[in-house]
């Protein structure tokens, strides 16, 4: 059977998280599959925490994150490296997930290219094009160009046929999210790291909440809301854990501190 070259197009930590499992599946199949990963590290140093954590090592690292880039910055030099990568690689099909600018930009320079575009977590729709920004706009675009819809659930492949998707083009995969927590799951119970003697004594009897919070949408009042109900739950169950992980962007780290400095139960 002939190989087939599977170009993945990645740029932020949770696009990592979640493909991690897929690369992992293609690299055990060198029979049938030739598989390339390219990074545009839209989020460098997130997106180095989790390919260091996964073991990835990208072929093409475009790396053309900037300080305070906008959208449409972000996107043209997407679409500028993007494009050379696709014309030199000649991939049988690209790999895209979710709904980021990286995915986009991906699955329309493979487009441009006529190289088929396979979707990973299609089918998420909130119905306003504004909510998430700009991702629910991202993800119906790539819909329309993606020629392979792997949707999470049933309920994201029934919003793919509404819009139109033919049924044989959609396969409900699971969300490969619950991969990569199982297998990172076996590789700390192997190998516990470091923080687990100490976290170990903290931890013991309680009930811990892990949160996390990133969305541009949240920026603003929105975090606000968010601190403020981790603070009343913390109130009321003094006895439970709770690990707030939100990205580290000013946006976001300024309003959780103004937030949660009272908030004793948090960490």
């Amino acid at each position: 059977m002939p190989h087939c070259k599977v170009m993945t197009v990645l740029g932020t930590r949770p696009e990592a998280i979640k493909l991690a499992p897929v690369l992992r599946q293609l690299d055990a199949r060198p029979d049938r599959f030739v598989s390339r990963l390219c990074t545009t590290a839209q989020h460098r140093q997130m997106l180095d925490q989790a390919l260091e954590a996964f073991g990835l090592r990208p072929d093409h690292d475009l790396d053309i994150m900037t300080p305070g880039q906008s959208l449409a910055d972000l996107t043209s030099r997407a679409i500028a490296a993007l494009d050379q990568v696709v014309a030199s690689e000649r991939p049988d099909v690209v790999l895209v997930q979710g709904d980021t600018t990286t995915a986009f930009c991906g699955a329309l320079a493979a487009f441009y290219h006529k190289v088929p575009v396979g979707h990973v977590e299609a089918g998420l729709r909130t119905g306003d094009k504004y909510a998430p920004f700009p991702e629910e706009a991202n993800r119906s675009f790539i819909s329309q160009i993606a020629d392979y819809h792997f949707a999470a659930t049933d309920r994201a492949r029934a919003a793919l046929l509404q819009a139109g998707t033919s049924a044989d083009r959609v396969f409900v995969t699971g969300n490969t999210v619950i991969d990569a927590l199982l297998w990172m799951r076996e590789r700390v119970a192997a190998t516990p790291p470091a923080l687990a003697a100490h976290l170990g004594p903290v931890l013991s009897g309680r009930d811990v909440v892990l949160v996390t919070g990133h969305r541009r949408e949240s920026f603003g009042a929105g975090f606000e809301h968010i601190c403020r109900a981790i603070r009343d739950v913390a109130d009321a169950f003094p006895d439970s854990l709770f690990f707030n992980r939100f990205t580290s962007t000013p946006a976001c780290a300024n309003r959780y501190i103004a937030s949660s400095a009272t908030t004793p139960a948090s960490a």
